[in-house]
């Protein structure tokens, strides 16, 4: 029995000795240099740590809580500074690592919408090439086979190319072609419709209304496209056409995506998004698109 009760007794003092040697060379560190051993583990005790109030640091340590750092604040900081200086793809890669690593933080939104702007302003230039391939015209081609065969469509053909409406074809012509590849994420709980590229955020933009639409986890496709005007369909090729109303019909459930127009006393069910966030959901979109449906916590 006395044996253990030695053993016991050794044991503390380690212990006491263990904290009373930390304690002494945190003092070393942060306060005052004490000499002796202390210096041979750390020489230079003043580069390690450097405070330039001391009261202010003391006022820190005794505080009941310490400051709260978001590291997301610091990364939005960070790329703001970046883009600022006109480095704007490292920018663009700190906003990027806030939605992916920081999704939840308050400046997540701020963080999607810039880097949302960013995507598109180079989707949609016909100068920025990456993604994009030239389509020489062959005799027989026509606009309804180049778009269906490069994944495409009318829409996306007519913009990157400039046109108002379809001119005739001529062999030897070039057009600029993008496949529209992209995948839709719908968010009901988040009430965000977002594009993706694989696994690479595209853009989000946000839902204004989806009443009496209950929609599971799942994965559907885009089986319809409809431009509407005064109740009519309206095709790519007419000149009315840019006037019509854009929506995006899903397979299964099915479910149509609407311009939300706050005047509408019987609006029909669906989701509904802002006027221009259709048009340009309807631009980087084909039937045939993959859709999943995420529920939170499913």
């Amino acid at each position: 029995m006395k044996f253990w009760i030695l053993v016991k007794i050794i044991a503390g003092l380690a212990v006491t000795g263990v904290v009373a040697f930390t304690a002494m060379l945190a003092y070393h560190i942060v306060v005052e240099p004490l000499g002796g051993v202390f210096e041979k583990i750390i020489p230079e005790a003043g580069t390690v740590l450097r405070v330039e109030k001391e009261e202010d640091f003391a006022k820190t340590l005794e505080a009941a809580e310490m400051p709260d750092f978001d590291p997301s604040d610091r990364a939005y900081q960070k790329a703001h500074d970046l883009i600022a200086m006109g480095q704007i793809p490292e920018g663009r890669e700190k906003l990027m690592a806030i939605v992916n690593v920081f999704p939840s933080s308050p400046v997540a939104p701020t963080a999607r919408r810039l880097v949302g702007e960013m995507n598109l302003d180079e989707i949609l230039s016909s100068s920025y090439r990456e993604g994009k391939t030239e389509y020489q015209v062959k005799r027989g081609d026509s606009y309804f086979a180049i778009a269906s065969r490069n994944d495409t469509s009318l829409d996306m053909l007519m913009h990157l190319n400039g046109m108002m409406e379809l001119k005739s074809l001529q062999p030897g012509d070039d057009l600029l072609l993008m496949p529209l590849n992209f995948r839709i994420l719908i968010e009901p709980q988040r009430k965000a419709v977002s594009l993706w590229d694989g696994a690479k955020f595209i853009c989000e933009y946000p839902i204004l209304n989806m009443d009496g639409v209950k929609l599971s986890s799942g994965k559907t496709v885009i089986d319809s496209r409809r431009a509407l005007l005064e109740g009519k369909t309206v095709n790519p090729t007419a000149k009315n056409y840019s006037a019509a109303a854009k929506s995006i019909g899903l397979k299964s459930p099915s479910t149509q995506i609407f311009p939300y127009n706050e005047a509408d006393e019987d609006p029909a069910r669906g989701i509904f998004l802002r006027e221009a966030d259709v048009e340009e959901l309807f631009l980087l979109t084909r039937t045939g698109n993959t859709v999943e449906i995420r529920n939170s916590g499913k």
